[in-house]
Parts: C-alpha cells; sequence; structure tokens
C-alpha cells in the first residue's frame, strides 16, 4: 500500500510542477494544509479519492493519470481467432497527426489500461503535448475501448472534458507484422466547428520528429487521387 502511495505522490509532485504550482496555491485550492500536500507527494499518507480528485481538476489531468501510475497494465495478449501483431505485447503506442489549421504535428500516446484484446481493451488517449515525460499534461484526454476483428481494428474515443465529443478510429490489417500502421481519426472540430476526418500514422515505438514524418501525415497527390475516385476520404 505503501509504494502505491509513494507512486501517486510522485505523480502529483510531477504534476504540479509541470504546471508551476506551489504547495501553497495547491493548498488553498484543494483545502489541505501544505504539509498534508507534501506528505501526500512523498508517500507518508495516502490520499483518499474525493481529495484525488480535487487534484485532478486543479491541475487539469484527468483522474487516471494518478490511479494508473502502477505498473499493472495489461499487455495485448494474441487471442486464437485474431492476432493484431502490431499491439502484440505492448501496454501503451504512439500515434501522430498534421493540423494543417496552425501547421503543427500533433503527437498522442495511448495507454492500454485493462482488459482482453479479443474482447475489448480499456485505453486512454493523451493528444497534444509538449514534453513525453509528462505526456498525460496534454491538450486533450480521451478514454475509449480498442476492438480488434478479423481485418479492422476500431477505436471508440470519448473526450474526457466535454463528453459529448466523440472520437473513432480505424486501422486496417493490423494482424501485418508492421513497426506503424495507417488509420483514420475522426472526430469533431471547434476550430472551425465541423467534422473532420484525417489520417493518423500510428507506431509501436516514438518516431522521429522530422520533414520526412510530416511529409508522410500530409496529405499528398496519391490521397486526393483515391478520394476523386472514391468520393471517399481513405487511408490505405
Amino acid at each position: 500500500m505503501q509504494e502505491i502511495s509513494a507512486l501517486v505522490g510522485k505523480q502529483i509532485r510531477s504534476c504540479r510542477k509541470q504546471n508551476k504550482m506551489t504547495l501553497e496555491e495547491m493548498s488553498q485550492n484543494i483545502g489541505k494544509s501544505k504539509s498534508t500536500i507534501s506528505k501526500y507527494e512523498k508517500g507518508e499518507i495516502p490520499v483518499d479519492i474525493e481529495t484525488l480528485y480535487l487534484i485532478a481538476r486543479t491541475l487539469h489531468v484527468h483522474i487516471e493519470y494518478f490511479i494508473y501510475t502502477l505498473p499493472s497494465v495489461t499487455p495485448l495478449s494474441r487471442p486464437v481467432s485474431v492476432s493484431p501483431s502490431f499491439f502484440a505485447g505492448l501496454s501503451s503506442f504512439y500515434s501522430y497527426l498534421f493540423d494543417g489549421r496552425n501547421n503543427h504535428l500533433i503527437r498522442c500516446v495511448f495507454d492500454i489500461l485493462s482488459g482482453a484484446v479479443n474482447s475489448g481493451c480499456k485505453i486512454m488517449m493523451y493528444m497534444n503535448f509538449s514534453d513525453y515525460e509528462h505526456y498525460q499534461v496534454c491538450e486533450n484526454t480521451y478514454l475509449g475501448y480498442i476492438e480488434h476483428y478479423d481485418a479492422l481494428t476500431n477505436i471508440q474515443l470519448t473526450n474526457q472534458d466535454s463528453p459529448m465529443e466523440k472520437a473513432s478510429v480505424q486501422i486496417l490489417a493490423a494482424f501485418l507484422n508492421s513497426d506503424t500502421k495507417w488509420g483514420l481519426w475522426n472526430g469533431f472540430s471547434t476550430r472551425p466547428m465541423m467534422p473532420v476526418a484525417t489520417k493518423m500514422l500510428f507506431s509501436r515505438t516514438r518516431l522521429k520528429e522530422d520533414e520526412a514524418l510530416l511529409k508522410k501525415l500530409k496529405i499528398s497527390r496519391e490521397d486526393i487521387r483515391l478520394l476523386k475516385l472514391y468520393n471517399m476520404l481513405s487511408v490505405l
């Protein structure tokens, strides 16, 4: 139990520092003394669930940022009927897309929280962050499920800050051995307000964020040709 308190406390301190918040400011926000918060961060006393919710709200992160610090993530296993080789053995994976509204690379991390690959895995997606060491401090956090079928992987997501906002991703042929896979991201934009769909590159490991990656993520002439041919935005 003390080990869990220490891990949670470490995450609280890291997130507080990332938000440039002092113990005094935290104390005022959650109604606890500075000495109590210091003991939380050192793992000397456990944090009750109500206080943890207050801390998460104060630091602008989802509560699962703290709950899932313990390395008990369930790795994906290879089921009998479907073998999604791309996801096999992973407890987290990465994705990238290009936002043409501000010519900006958007990086994402998916943490697999629980579940079996053939019955649906619970996942948390952290989108658009600046620091891989603190990727949970991000612009958007999505909670959802990942399911695998014979030729298709489907990811369903709900924005934790705006529950009415849904998103989904389709990935083709995840059963093929590959370090990267293309997927189609479908969601809702508020800048401007409209439904959107764009290609998203998934990777088992972090990719080098250079011009070559940006070129892959941008809509190409071949993408436009297929769009005109099918009258659909497709990713192969």
